[in-house]
């Protein structure tokens, strides 16, 4: 699919109002309702938009500890990656988890937890136990100046 202008833009918008109607889209990139409804049709059967979602306040629901984890294992195998993402996929603390290069450590992990006993049980609980895991280094957010979750459209 080629983007245009009206394309691009409906995808910024939405990124930053998914609740927005239709009919505040159209007027917000100068197109009538019908071609902009059948546009953003377009890029969700296209999988551009690959769905909605509402962004919830951490803090208000009594998570404030944010935590970047760096897991190393042992064997570098199919089958060990395989497990490892299978379980980790389990903990519902875990909003990131990539398989990186460059560093000491295979997996790097965004973790999200109520405090430190939290983080404490996590760690010993479920991230340790799991098979392969033969090491992990831990940093602690102190403050996110930037924390976004739009992309940027090109």
């Amino acid at each position: 699919m080629k983007f245009d202008k009206y394309d691009r833009l409906i995808l910024e918008i939405i990124q930053q109002q998914g609740r927005i109607s239709n009919q505040e889209l159209a007027e917000a990139i100068n197109l009538s309702p019908s071609p902009c409804l059948r546009r953003v049709k377009q890029l969700e059967e296209a999988g551009f938009i690959d769905g909605y979602v509402a962004l919830l306040d951490a803090k208000k629901l009594g998570l404030s500890l944010v935590s970047f984890m760096q897991v190393s294992m042992d064997k570098h195998t199919p089958e060990r990656f395989n497990h490892f993402e299978a379980e980790i996929a389990k903990c519902n603390e875990v909003l990131e988890c990539h398989l990186v290069t460059g560093q000491t450590a295979d997996y790097l992990l965004k973790v999200i937890i109520k405090d430190m006993d939290g983080f404490q049980h996590f760690l010993l609980n479920k991230l340790t136990p799991i098979d392969g895991v033969s090491g992990v280094q831990s940093s602690f957010v102190l403050k996110s100046p930037v924390n976004t979750r739009a992309l940027p459209i090109l």
